[in-house]
């Protein structure tokens, strides 16, 4: 069975029920993380996951939103191991190679002090031990990848192409992810405003998980509209892609509120016929 674990729906505003964007996708027994942004670990936890079993990360973009818990999620693995885990595998545009030296390299890395106190340190050594580690400790080890455009990672069950999204470039790269699995295929659009890339990567897909900041008069009248999808641009995408369930994500706080949600819904639904689906934290969508 393949399954998607909504981690974080919404957008950089906190809100009490929405903070960043951030999923988990369990494609038999391989699970993986589509971004990493606010608490996305303990939400991981929350959802049933651990992070020891995610050897794969992807991620669209480096917006903080998106990639914020990546510290976190680095750090909790690597200490809740026991040594005998897969070596996670990171994938995402430029920077990410960088990103990830800055944060565990021996002797620039920012959070290198947390990881060489824990490896050295005896009562640290006990509680690996105790954990069912052996000692010495090994260092975190992460392969990471700056990735571009077209097939980025197979396995003999499931396979992921990339294709970019429009959203704030020339400053950051974006991408989108597509995955064709044994039960069907799942696209991940990343933000992006509606585009003929992103479009030709979700033809035919079972699922498209569609950023969508607000109700699309309302990002119009505001200027908000560049760069991202709002209701009339995620539902015309996912018609002219002729994918079968269209899931909402990065939702911003007015199109959280229920009135302007069912609003939103019946305007989507003219455009789109497939299933919508408002998706919130912690949400479980299976193929």
């Amino acid at each position: 069975m393949t399954t998607v674990h909504i981690l974080g729906a919404g957008t950089p505003t906190p809100t009490p029920d929405r903070f960043g964007s951030s999923f988990a996708l369990e494609i038999g027994g391989d699970q993986i993380m589509i971004d990493c942004g606010p608490a996305a670990t303990h939400k991981l936890v929350k959802a049933g996951l651990w992070p020891t079993n995610i050897d794969y990360l992807f991620f669209t973009h480096h917006h903080f939103d998106h990639d914020i818990d990546y510290p976190c999620f680095l750090l909790c693995r690597w200490d809740q191991s026991v040594g005998n885990e897969n070596t996670l595998k990171v994938f995402g545009p430029n920077l990410t190679e960088k990103i990830t030296k800055g944060i565990l390299d021996e002797s620039t890395g920012l959070f290198a002090h947390d990881w060489i106190a824990r490896v050295n340190h005896p009562l640290s050594q006990k509680i690996h031990v105790n954990r069912g580690g052996t000692l010495p400790r090994k260092p975190p080890q992460v392969e990471a990848f700056d990735i571009g455009v077209g097939p980025v990672f197979k396995t003999s069950d499931w396979s992921v192409i990339s294709a970019p999204a429009k959203h704030v470039q020339p400053y950051l790269d974006s991408l989108a992810y597509r995955f064709d699995t044994p039960d069907g295929s799942i696209v991940f659009t990343g933000d992006t405003e509606p585009c003929s890339s992103v479009l030709e990567l979700a033809k035919n897909a079972d699922l498209m998980v569609c950023m969508c900041w607000d109700e699309q008069s309302n990002m119009n009248g505001s200027g908000e509209s560049q760069g991202q999808c709002g209701t009339i641009g995620a539902a015309e995408m996912a018609q002219a892609a002729n994918v079968k369930k269209l899931a909402l994500v990065h939702i911003g706080a007015n199109l959280s509120d229920p009135t302007v949600m069912n609003s939103a819904r019946s305007d989507i639904s003219d455009i789109f016929s497939g299933k919508i689906i408002f998706a919130n934290e912690l949400d479980k969508l299976d193929l």
